[in-house]
């Protein structure tokens, strides 16, 4: 498709093909939705950042170069508002796109976070389902002052909190405050001040803040806050996902010795499910989901 993007005052046209994915969902008005730029080989930042802008979409995967015969591709991530060193949503979107071109089998993306293997396969139904392996994980306890920042931005309270799932910040490929609401209500009543998360998100360096409810030990419902990427909400979020692994881990509760299932997306009415394995030997987490593609 032609374009015409304007990015920090300059103009230009391509003829970049953007393809339109929803991760995490087999439903293309579930999930959250992805651009894919398969061949960005002639495109530089300003003209990547350009093109995401005008999708939309929380994040658009770029492939910059790639090696089809080992199946190994670099890839670069952006937001509307700047690029982000990992997305695990469109590496889902971006490898059922090139599964559904080559075949199924592995891939491996070469990222600003490191390397990520991933591997598709089809589904009962004739989809196609990918399973990233993140970098490694890492957790720690949040501070006060982090944490008393976050709340203000977010209008809830201390209590709102639960008690038995301490805050943290996360790491998988970037870092996200990690909370957990005390209810179900708690997480679904979000109105949050945009500019003021905006601001403590940046001056910590989070991507996303991952605000989440423990249904039980094998399942979670969770919603993330993306506004430093000019994004109200994502409704599914692979790189947080992995990073909750990597909390869940780092506390050593029972879910973090095998799979969980996340729900998310739901308050948005884009619902979507994302499986997390993790592995108590193992500082990398995996996370699967499906991709379709969607219209315009």
């Amino acid at each position: 498709m032609k374009r015409k993007c304007e990015a920090e005052g300059m103009t230009f046209s391509t003829a970049t093909d953007v393809l339109r994915y929803a991760a995490f969902t087999s439903h293309p008005d579930g999930g959250n939705p992805a651009g894919v730029v398969l061949d960005a080989t002639r495109l530089d930042e300003r003209e990547m950042l350009a093109i995401a802008a005008e999708v939309g979409y929380s994040e658009t995967m770029f492939v910059t170069a790639r090696d089809e015969e080992r199946r190994r591709f670099s890839v670069r991530y952006f937001s509307p508002l700047a690029e982000v060193a990992f997305c695990g949503h469109a590496t889902v979107a971006g490898s059922v796109a090139l599964a559904e071109r080559m075949g199924p089998g592995g891939l491996v993306f070469d990222t600003a976070a490191g390397e990520i293997g991933i591997e598709t396969v089809r589904d009962d139904r004739g989809g196609v389902r990918a399973t990233l392996t993140s970098v490694p994980t890492r957790s720690r306890p949040a501070r006060a002052d982090e944490v008393a920042e976050a709340l203000e931005a977010l209008r809830w309270a201390a209590d709102d909190l639960d008690p038995a799932l301490p805050p943290h910040v996360a790491f998988a490929g970037n870092e996200h405050l990690v909370l957990a609401a005390g209810s179900r209500a708690r997480l679904a009543d979000l109105d949050y001040d945009f500019e003021a998360l905006a601001a403590v998100m940046r001056r910590y360096g989070w991507t996303t803040v991952h605000l989440f409810w423990r249904e039980s030990e094998e399942r979670f419902h969770a919603r993330d806050p993306f506004p430093v990427g000019g994004v109200v909400e994502d409704p599914a979020t692979g790189a947080a996902a992995a990073a909750f692994g990597g909390y869940l881990r780092t506390l050593g509760t029972s879910a973090a010795s095998g799979a969980i299932a996340i729900r998310q997306g739901e308050d948005m009415g884009r619902p979507s499910d994302l499986l997390v394995q993790v592995d108590p030997d193992d500082a990398r987490v995996r996370v699967t989901g499906n991709a379709v593609p969607i219209g315009e």
